[in-house]
């Protein structure tokens, strides 16, 4: 046996990894996809199957509608593309591959807004977030192609101020969709403004706290005497029963009654260099700044007092010899 030499080993070697780095690794087998998003209004064999090769770019089913989803069974999907001669695809086991053709979605608030946006100082109408839009019939999302970037336009408008109805008539320039479609609303539109209601059932003569407070919108032709302002609301007192859902009149609610009917109160007489207190007894209920009538009740005589704190009342030079007529006082 001939004995090879260490350089002819070598030199083999070298040859025979020169061969092995040329030969092409195995292609990898087709495999069907078990879901997808699609951007075209197309589906094509690459969009189903891993390793299409050749034929990825083939068109075969039509995509499903924009923003929606559809299955696809894999027999209907090996059938198409026998005809284009790739074979041996694993299918993974799969029944059906699901397909959803991607898009932008417009919801029904964009819309709304950009109808308000257009009758905005226009035909009586303030600011555009003051303005309630109805359209009839309900609405729905609008589905356009993702590379439809724009805002909706407003190619025509006509609104009518004694019915309050409007015809509008929208564009997407970028929406090859939406330019199919034409898409026209007509509705009411109302101006509105804040409205203060309460959030739960509050009893009569509680105090409204913030927590207890929301803002509701209702139209600007019935806000006469409804509270508009929540700060100015809280702190006030429910002069009924108040419940959720209403908005809140200024007859609803009063300041609250810090001294109530036969509460024993302090008198105060109040003048330069004079201050008088004595005991009484309300008459009447009370809440800060209100004029009560008050019994002295060391002389039984009532005067008028302006209730100036918690049982607390005070009464002026006017009243004084009625207050303190047969009564004990304090001089100070």
């Amino acid at each position: 046996m001939t004995r090879l030499t260490i350089a002819t080993v070598v030199a083999l070697l070298a040859f025979c990894g020169g061969a092995l780095a040329q030969t092409p690794a195995p292609a990898l087998a087709p495999a069907l996809k078990a879901s997808v998003t699609v951007t075209s209004d197309i589906v094509r064999i690459g969009d189903l199957v891993e390793n299409a090769g050749p034929v990825a770019d083939v068109p075969i089913f039509r995509a499903p509608d924009l923003g929606t989803t559809g299955a696809v069974a894999t027999d209907r999907i090996i059938d198409a593309i026998q005809a284009h001669q790739l074979i041996g695809i694993d299918t993974r086991g799969l029944a059906n591959v699901m397909v959803t053709r991607a898009s932008r979605a417009i919801p029904p608030r964009e819309i709304t807004d950009r109808i308000a946006q257009a009758l905005a100082g226009q035909y009586g109408f303030g600011d555009a977030h003051n303005i309630l839009v109805n359209l009839d019939g309900g609405i729905r999302t609008l589905q356009v192609e993702p590379t439809a970037t724009g805002e909706l336009q407003v190619v025509a408008l006509a609104y009518d101020p004694r019915s309050m109805r409007f015809d509008v008539t929208l564009n997407l320039p970028d929406s090859v969709a939406l330019r199919q479609q034409g898409i026209r609303y007509t509705g009411s539109a109302i101006e509105t403004v804040d409205a203060i209601a309460v959030d739960r059932t509050v009893a009569r003569g509680e105090v409204l706290k913030p927590s207890d407070l929301t803002v509701m919108r209702r139209p600007k032709a019935e806000s006469g005497t409804v509270l508009t302002d929540l700060g100015a609301t809280a702190g006030l007192a429910a002069r009924r029963e108040l419940h959720p859902g209403q908005p809140l009149v200024a007859a609803d609610v009063m300041k609250p009654q810090i001294v109530q009917r036969n509460d024993t109160v302090t008198i105060v007489y109040e003048a330069p260099g004079v201050t008088l207190t004595l005991r009484g007894q309300a008459q009447d209920a009370g809440a800060l700044g209100d004029t009560i009538a008050v019994v002295n009740t060391e002389s039984k005589r009532v005067v008028q007092a302006v209730v100036s704190g918690t049982d607390r009342v005070t009464v002026g030079p006017i009243n004084v010899t009625q207050v303190v007529d047969n009564s004990s006082s304090t001089s100070e």
